[in-house]
């Protein structure tokens, strides 16, 4: 199989402009310019985000009844398993989640999902019946994790 790399044709005026009025690389200056973020207020937000500038996770379906679950295990000192990616994001968002939780009285427990493999799932699915908790949350999992799922690999 040939592949072929692709690439976007960049303004550069533009790209050095914006590296220069915000004081970036001009790789960063690049990306944005990439995706279409030139103009200074859409900049400052990618540069600088607020949580004002975060989308409401209650646009989800059902965040609220996970919200209230959640707060329901805080209560009763549940024990927690969570799940997620074995990637930048997945382990940075599983980190910030378990320390959320533990902050809060939980006992936590994490699994990582893409370098293991099936072999390797047989024992972590043991040693999640082993742990016994009554919730299992689900944090940052891509589209392969929800093939394998759905075609009961895991």
């Amino acid at each position: 199989m040939n592949k072929k790399w692709e690439y976007y044709e960049v303004n550069e005026e533009r790209v050095n402009e914006i590296s220069e009025k915000f004081n970036i690389s001009k790789l960063l200056a690049k990306i944005l310019v990439n995706r279409d973020i030139v103009e200074d207020e859409k900049i400052k937000v990618f540069l600088e985000p607020t949580r004002n500038d975060f989308y409401d996770p209650f646009l989800m379906p059902d965040m609220e009844k996970a919200v209230d679950r959640i707060i329901k295990a805080i209560e009763n000192k549940e024990k927690v398993m969570i799940y997620g990616d074995y990637d930048v994001d997945g382990i940075t968002s599983i980190t910030v989640l378990k320390k959320f939780l533990e902050e809060r009285g939980l006992d936590c427990r994490i699994l990582y999902s893409k370098p293991f493999g099936r072999r390797i799932w047989i024992k972590q699915r043991s040693n999640r019946a082993n742990y016994k908790s009554k919730i299992y949350i689900n944090d940052n999992s891509g589209l392969w994790d929800f093939w394998n799922r759905r075609n009961r690999i895991m």
